[in-house]
């Protein structure tokens, strides 16, 4: 074998090496590219999730808490009331109304039911004349799904749903009577977050293993009045562009909530 044929060798094999490194660093990029993808999503369903809950803790306590595990009872134990706001206008002279607002309790439903279930309201699209439902109580609906038929001078229209879920109620409507633009029809709800959550790890950062959020709990004046704040987020990014220094408000670690500012937004929204 002469020099020339083992020199083309010795640049094949190294060229195919090359070209195989080439491949793998793209091929990394990509890959790690996708895993901070998927990691981020799971962490911004878990703040989601964490939020609601917050909030409905608030609702009820009017505070938010820092203390995971109450936090965690408070979902699993809960009961939130049914609150029904109403106003009682009296006259009094020369004219001037007395307005007093009543709020009655009218029930309680759990914790559980309010953070992971939520209901729609299902809307008359015009003004028009009710011809019939499509449904029933009970069916798992889909979105642009035919659910009602209205008919509209002289068109009859089937209006796609914007929602989904279970329907849980039918309003007392019969063929034949005039509907309003805004007329309330029907009610859904809706699973939003995974029934099967591990509460005991709720503070658990996903694909951060031993990584837990960081929780912020406070108040700040408004108008003379203390306000309850909170802030949530996520310490380790795994996305290297999120780093707590980074100017980019959006490019900050995952979080949300503020510790001086009244607001529960995430930073991904």
């Amino acid at each position: 074998m002469n020099l020339t044929k083992i020199l083309t060798g010795v640049l094949l094999i190294l060229s195919l090496y090359l070209a195989w490194m080439l491949y793998r660093s793209v091929q990394g990029t990509i890959e790690e590219r996708e895993s901070i993808s998927t990691t981020e999503t799971a962490i911004i369903e878990k703040l989601k999730f964490i939020r609601e809950a917050e909030i409905v803790f608030h609702s009820v306590n009017k505070r938010y808490t820092s203390n995971w595990d109450s936090l965690a009872d408070f979902i699993r134990n809960g009961q939130v009331p049914i609150i029904q706001r109403r106003e009682e206008i009296t006259q009094k002279a020369y004219g001037v109304e007395e307005v007093k607002v009543i709020i009655d309790t009218l029930g309680f439903v759990s914790a559980k039911e309010r953070i992971f279930k939520k209901n729609y309201s299902v809307n008359a699209s015009d003004n028009g004349v009710f011809m019939g439902f499509k449904i029933k109580i009970g069916d798992q609906l889909i979105k642009n799904q035919r659910t009602y038929q209205i008919k509209v001078g002289d068109k009859v229209n089937e209006p796609p749903l914007v929602d989904q879920g279970i329907v849980t109620k039918l309003e007392d409507i019969k063929v034949g009577d005039e509907l309003k633009k805004g007329q309330t029809l029907f009610t859904l709800t809706d699973d939003i977050f995974n029934a099967n959550i591990d509460l005991a790890k709720l503070s658990d950062v996903p694909g951060n293993e031993g990584g837990k959020f960081d929780i912020f709990v406070g108040v700040v004046e408004r108008g003379g009045l203390k306000v309850p704040v909170i802030e949530v987020k996520d310490p380790k990014p795994v996305n290297p562009n999120r780093k707590e220094t980074n100017e980019a408000k959006n490019r900050k670690p995952l979080h949300f909530g503020s510790r001086l500012d009244v607001s529960t937004s995430g930073n991904w929204e």
